[in-house]
Parts: structure tokens; C-alpha cells; sequence
């Protein structure tokens, strides 16, 4: 990387260290632009060493304010991943500003076999900090940071859905085992379904081998493990008292979405946890963080369109789509609903699906018009909830 002058990234922020922080679990790779120096210089840390890492921003510092007689700012960046946001927490304590790029909008080189390595991601992330710092119109996504009640908030919403994942899947292997001896299944999710299970035979009178009937009970206590595990965690969001005040407006907004006739408490607390705990500005953020956007291929005389991004948050995509389906079930009468039929009126299925996508969208948006303005989507029925 070429040094400090007027044609370079550093340009009005000569009083400025610039550090980019390329994170993995093994080591930490500090790359940093001082206003003192004429070159790049390239820290190793060992992984989660943050003491370090703070020590030696402050060391560069001290050098550098010597050399300028003032203490230079420092503006530091690393891409949202595995570690979270705790670093950004930490490095905005100690009066560093500090921004999450999202890994996906930093633009990378094209070539067929791109070189990868920690070195060259590092500057790529500098250069990008410095274009963002001058001014440059979307150079970079910078991730909006949670507050930390906010995320722990959402916690009890991603642990329901890893444990209904892992009560389906207990659930299927024991109708799977039970389907290699041609033996009727029942209801695997009762807890006296073992004593049911010894009295059935199958086709040829005998009882279920005594090692399947081993594998069989161990996968039943899975799940009835989990079971227990997900009335433990329902009974807990129900009895929550004294939130946080940041916890207490998603809690705030997800009580108004349940209002509405199909947004039960599962979906409600999905939507406001994952997403609209957030400030949008408008209704294309909104979609956006969906991952509802198009995503259009115009170059010269080609012009075509790929479908949504998926480039937003995976888990609220998908239970917008699934909530889609159950609007149109249960707000028939809404002109969202009356929308989808006579856009997909003598539809096949397939058209049905592309269109159900585009519904998705505009309920969110109208969910999100709900929740900001208190504008209640057009012939939508809201429904009492108790406190």
C-alpha cells in the first residue's frame, strides 16, 4: 500500500490510525495506518487476546503523539463472524471508534483462483475502512450493533427453533427404525408411549428386537428431554419480569403483532426478536434485511432477474414466507390476501410459490408500517390478547 498523501484513502484523516482486525479463533492479524509512518505495519496477536490488542493500539498511539504533538483519533473495523460483537463493545469502552463491516459487501478480486491469505484480507479491509472514512457512497454495509439486551433477548427464539429442529429429527429416527419392522408408529411425543410401544407385534407376532428396542428407548429419552427443555423455556418467556428497557419495547412491539388474527406468540417473538427490534428507514431496508430484494442482471442488451438476494437474516426470511401462507389462511378478507388471488388467479403451483415470496414482502412491510405508525394493514382482523 502506497504511503500517506493527497491522492491516497488518508486524505483529511492525517491525524488518524487506521486499524483493520482480521479475527479467527487461533490468532488475530492487526493491520494499522499511523500518521506517523510511511508504510503498513502487520501485529500477530494470539486469538481473543483483546488486552493485547488494546495495548498495542495505545502504544502506536503514544508513538504517534510524540511525532504529531497531538494524540492522533483511532478508527478501527473487523467483519461480523464468529466472535460476535463483543470486541465492538469493547473497543468503543476504550474510546476507539469502531465499525462491524458485513463480510459480503467488501469487494474482492474477480479472478478465477483469487489468492487468499490474512495479509492480503487485511489490507483490503484498511482500504475499505480509509474509502469509508473519506466519504465514498456504498463502499461498505456496516452492521447495525444490537444492544446487549437485545441480544440476549433473542435467545430464547433461536433455542426454540434449534430444539423443535431436534425434536423433528428424534421424532423422524424413531418412525424410521420402527418403519424397518413394518410396526405402527403412534405418537412417539407421549411420555407413556414406551409401555404403548412393548405391547405392539408386528407382522409375524414377535416384539421389537431387544437392541433396537435399546436404541429405540435411548432416542425417546432425547426427545423427551427436549420436550421438557421447551415447556422449561415457554414457561420462562411467560413469567419474565422486569426487562431491561430495550427488552421491554420488543417486548412492546411483539405484544402489537399478536394482536393481529394469525401472529401467534411463536411468531410474534420471532419477528421482533430477530428483526424489528431495529429502526429502518424505509420500506426497502425492510426488504432488504429480509433478503426480499431482487436481484436484477442488466449489462448492455442482457436484462434479467435472479430472484430475492437471501442476503438478510435466513431465520426471519423463513418465517416470513411461512407466515405468508398463513395470512392468506386466517385474513382472507385483507387486501393483501385479496391481492394474492387475483395475481394468481388459474396460477399453477409454481407461480403460486414465486408469488407467495412477493406477499412475504409486502406484509412485512405492512407489519413494519404496524409497528412504526400504528397503521393497521388494510382489512386486517385484530383479535383480543390477554395480558
Amino acid at each position: 500500500m502506497q504511503a500517506s498523501t493527497e491522492s491516497t484513502p488518508t486524505a483529511g484523516h492525517s491525524g488518524t490510525i487506521f486499524v483493520a482486525i482480521e479475527l479467527s479463533q487461533r490468532s488475530w492479524l492487526a493491520t494499522l495506518h499511523c500518521p506517523d509512518r510511511d508504510k503498513v505495519s502487520r501485529h500477530k496477536l494470539e486469538g481473543g487476546d483483546h488486552a493485547g490488542l488494546l495495548a498495542l493500539i495505545k502504544r502506536v498511539g503514544e508513538r504517534a503523539a510524540a511525532t504529531l504533538g497531538a494524540p492522533p483519533a483511532v478508527v478501527s473495523c473487523y467483519e461480523a463472524g464468529y466472535d460476535g460483537f463483543w470486541l465492538h463493545r469493547l473497543l468503543v469502552a476504550g474510546g476507539i471508534t469502531n465499525y462491524v463491516f458485513d463480510p459480503a459487501s467488501i469487494t474482492v478480486d474477480q479472478r478465477a483462483r483469487r489468492v487468499k491469505t490474512d495479509r492480503i484480507d487485511g489490507e483490503m479491509m484498511l482500504r475499505t475502512l480509509m474509502a469509508y472514512c473519506r466519504g465514498e457512497p456504498r463502499v461498505v454495509r456496516i452492521v447495525r450493533v444490537p444492544a446487549p439486551e437485545q441480544e440476549d433477548e433473542r435467545r430464547a427464539t433461536r433455542e426454540r427453533d434449534r430444539l423443535i429442529k431436534e425434536q423433528t429429527a428424534h421424532t423422524n429416527r424413531i418412525k424410521a427404525l420402527l418403519r424397518l419392522l413394518g410396526m405402527a408408529v403412534g405418537n412417539p411425543r407421549r411420555r407413556d408411549w414406551l409401555s404403548w410401544l412393548a405391547a405392539q407385534r408386528d407382522w409375524q407376532g414377535q416384539a421389537v428386537p431387544s437392541r433396537m428396542r435399546h436404541e429405540i428407548e435411548h432416542e425417546h429419552a432425547r426427545l423427551m428431554l427436549v420436550r421438557e427443555r421447551l415447556e422449561a423455556l415457554m414457561q420462562a418467556s411467560a413469567s419474565a419480569a422486569d426487562p431491561a428497557p430495550a427488552a421491554a419495547q420488543m417486548i412492546q412491539r411483539s405484544n402489537l403483532l399478536r394482536k393481529l388474527k394469525c401472529l401467534g406468540p411463536a411468531f410474534a417473538t420471532t419477528l421482533t426478536n430477530e428483526v424489528f427490534y431495529k429502526d429502518f428507514s424505509n420500506r426497502r431496508e425492510v426488504a432488504s434485511y429480509f433478503g426480499l430484494a431482487p436481484s436484477p442482471w442488466q449489462s448492455g442488451g442482457i436484462d434479467r432477474e435472479q430472484g430475492i438476494s437471501k442476503a438478510g437474516n435466513p431465520r426471519a426470511r423463513c418465517a416470513a414466507i411461512e407466515l405468508a401462507w398463513l395470512w392468506l389462511r386466517h385474513q382472507p378478507d385483507s387486501a393483501l390476501a385479496e391481492w394474492f388471488r387475483k395475481r394468481t388467479l388459474n396460477a399453477g403451483k409454481r407461480n403460486k410459490r414465486v408469488a407467495i415470496v412477493a406477499l412475504a414482502r409486502k406484509l412485512m412491510v405492512a407489519l413494519w408500517r404496524y409497528l412504526t405508525t400504528g397503521l393497521v394493514p388494510e382489512g386486517a382482523v385484530l383479535k383480543e390478547v390477554k395480558a
